[in-house]
């Protein structure tokens, strides 16, 4: 088969990396791709909300399948758009994907359908927004109604930083359109966890737990980010916690789209908070998460690509997933100033010295004039895998040592809570 992956972030390298592995998959595509998702698939110079220069690539290609993975082309409707352009395409249409689009039809949905999340209001004007802020008072959760690259959600400790927070969203607009509209929540306490399944309607198929780590700094210290790391599996979380999250959150919330005539088919990620009250949802997305992806797949057994044709020809309730006992840290190395500015172009050192059982999910990487450089916040993700979480961490950290660009930075404590919660630390 010929498949076209679309984006250009680790996420989308671990995607190709895991179909590379595929002994169906015979010509590998990636729009745009990046400098390290070249040396395994072909890169097209196609962005990928150009939905004209997509469709018309895969059909002068013959591309049997288009695999959508960034959220904009998903919430904007490319997989519909290829839809009716003849081309298979895996991913969540845009009436499904608004999971993601809007918080506040999600926040809606999971109040209609009494799926556990935390207490929330919504908000049109910045008035009412901060007048909502003053009577709850802080620690205070504000987020942007749309998409916001990861950037979006405000964990406000005192009421300034809350004020500061709605100024910026609705009257500064930093986000754009996506904060015409806020959702302002309850502070929620207890270990994060992110659950993504594989759905096709009402079937669910749950992938591996991970827990990501999202504020830049050590110790969860900082704004947030898109992900500084993340591991799997989590050894300090009982199975049962993570079954209970699967009956009351995930498969309720598949079981929901499909009562709205909104039916899901691609991932769903849940973000969620384990509060002393059980499994709360903090966030869905519509497809897979970076970088839970760049852990997630390397434990994968199961041929990525079956999974991606049993949903598209609605036989996914028929496949059983594989996974390895084994585990995966993934910790990111970050451009200085991140996720504020910083700077693009700068030469990587030290990616020919990694161990070859090592893995690196290139984010935000180019090639010019045959040197690897910086081309992203977040520009490698280095995957240590092991018997336990203890000896993946210790290889990922090692492998992460070897690579080298001015100002790099990463969390020296991903997974940290894995350990000190089995004892280890």
């Amino acid at each position: 088969m010929r498949v076209l992956v679309i984006g250009r972030g680790g996420r989308e390298h671990a995607i190709v990396w895991a179909l590379k592995k595929s002994p169906k998959v015979k010509e590998l595509y990636c729009a745009p791709g990046n400098g390290g998702i070249a040396t395994l698939a072909e890169c097209v110079p196609v962005s990928e909300l150009d939905f004209e220069g997509i469709s018309r690539f895969a059909l002068d290609n013959s591309i049997d399948l288009v695999m959508v993975a960034p959220d904009d082309p998903l919430v904007a409707g490319l997989v519909d758009h290829l839809e009716e352009k003849g081309i298979p395409a895996y991913g969540p249409r845009k009436n499904a994907a608004i999971i993601e689009g809007s918080k506040v039809f999600t926040k809606d949905l999971m109040r209609k359908y009494s799926i556990p999340t935390a207490a929330y209001g919504s908000f049109e004007t910045y008035e009412e927004a901060l007048a909502y802020v003053r009577e709850q008072g802080a620690p205070i959760v504000i987020k942007a109604d749309g998409l916001a690259a990861g950037k979006g959600v405000i964990v406000a400790q005192t009421l300034e930083e809350a004020e500061k927070a709605l100024r910026e969203i609705m009257l500064d607009k930093v986000f754009g359109e996506s904060g015409n509209c806020v959702v302002i929540e309850e502070f929620l306490t207890g270990q994060e966890m992110s659950l993504l399944s594989f759905v096709d309607g009402t079937t669910v198929r749950p992938m591996v737990p991970s827990q990501d780590h999202k504020q830049v700094f050590d110790n969860d210290k900082g704004p947030n980010t898109g992900g500084m790391g993340t591991y799997s599996p989590l050894p300090h979380i009982p199975e049962s916690v993570v079954q209970e999250a699967i009956e009351t959150i995930v498969k309720p919330t598949a079981e929901a789209m499909v009562k709205e005539g909104r039916p899901f088919r691609g991932v769903l990620y849940a973000g969620l908070m384990l509060t002393e009250k059980g499994p709360k949802t903090i966030e869905f997305n519509a497809r897979f998460g970076d970088p839970e992806t760049q852990v997630i797949l390397p434990r994968l057994e199961t041929d990525l690509l079956d999974i991606f044709l049993a949903t598209i020809n609605g036989r996914l309730a028929d496949l059983e997933l594989s996974w390895s006992d084994e585990a995966a840290v993934c910790v990111i190395l970050a451009s200085k100033g991140y996720p504020g500015t910083y700077p693009k172009g700068l030469p990587i050192t030290g990616l020919e010295n990694v161990s070859s059982d090592a893995m690196v999910f290139h984010a935000g990487t180019a090639v010019q004039d045959g040197v690897t450089v910086t081309n992203g916040g977040r520009v490698l993700g280095v995957v240590g895998k092991g018997k336990d979480i203890a000896e993946a961490r210790d290889r990922a950290y090692a492998e992460a040592s070897k690579i080298s660009f001015d100002g790099v930075h990463y969390r020296t404590d991903i997974a940290a809570k894995a350990l000190k919660g089995a004892g280890i630390q």
